[in-house]
């Protein structure tokens, strides 16, 4: 029986993970990956190692992370905002690797349709800490800065044409309830998404004010309207399965290596879902 597998934030350009990450094979030829976003910061990376994963899946599934968006001066692709994630659909197409922007495949091999949703949803600010509730979102940038955080999106992420990151959230919300809602009421459905679609993934973050860089209130009961057998994600480098109204959360990223290296079990670059 092929298998369904997962990974996420495999940052192949941080020396150590690059070893690692050619490890990631499948266990048959018709085995599907998920790639859930953080792949690396700069495009030709990018697509070398989407390129290599799609030469030994079946079938690969990417999504976008908040690295994949960063224009750095490091990278040849200096497209930002709408445009850079543009080039990066483009270039997954001409993989053969499906995007959020390409027909949901349907895994052939469950007991009942399952259909799996990539979704690029972004963040808005709304996931907060008690002393910043109701607070404007200057607000709460300000008290995450007072206490130290402040997530690297905020130089390098470009929201363009968008007037801020929250509103092409918003954009990016619109079209995915859109594709969310055609998928037949008979399908249940694996989500994947960068950031966590539910806040409780964050509670065990060192840093909570980091919270506001992780996700949306908006997309909080998305799991339970959409029929999810499975919530994939990434992003917070705290990798487990969490259960929450009956739903599987998995976060399946490998995370820097001075962080796997630290863990009883080390770099665990690839989680089976099915």
């Amino acid at each position: 029986m092929p298998h369904l597998y997962a990974t996420s934030d495999l940052h192949v350009t941080h020396r150590g993970n690059g070893p690692v990450v050619d490890t990631i094979r499948p266990s048959s030829p018709e085995d599907w990956l998920i790639v859930a976003g953080d792949v690396a910061e700069r495009v030709p990376a990018i697509t070398d190692t989407l390129a290599m994963l799609r030469e030994r899946f079946a079938k690969v599934v990417w999504v976008p992370g908040n690295h994949e968006l960063w224009t750095t001066d490091g990278d040849p692709v200096r497209a930002r905002g709408e445009q850079r994630y543009a080039e990066l659909v483009r270039r997954c197409r001409a993989l053969d690797v499906l995007t959020p922007e390409d027909e949901f495949p349907v895994w052939p091999h469950a007991g009942r349709p399952l259909t799996i949703a990539p979704l690029f949803l972004l963040y808005d600010y709304s996931w907060r800490v008690p002393e910043t509730e109701g607070l404007p979102v200057a607000a709460a940038l300000d008290h995450a800065r007072e206490a130290g955080v402040v997530c690297t999106d905020e130089f390098f992420l470009h929201p363009d044409p968008h007037p801020g990151r929250a509103e092409w959230c918003a954009h990016r919300l619109e079209v995915s309830e859109k594709r969310l809602a055609a998928v037949p009421a008979e399908h249940r459905t694996i989500l994947v998404s960068h950031w966590p679609l539910h806040r409780h993934p964050t509670e065990p973050l060192r840093w909570p004010e980091f919270a506001l860089w992780c996700g949306t209130t908006e997309t909080e009961d998305w799991h339970l309207r959409y029929r999810a057998e499975i919530a994939v994600y990434g992003h917070l480098h705290i990798p487990r399965t969490t259960h929450r109204d009956g739903v599987r959360f998995e976060e399946v990223s490998l995370g820097y290596p001075r962080e796997w290296r630290n863990r009883a079990r080390g770099a665990v670059p690839l989680r089976r879902l099915l």
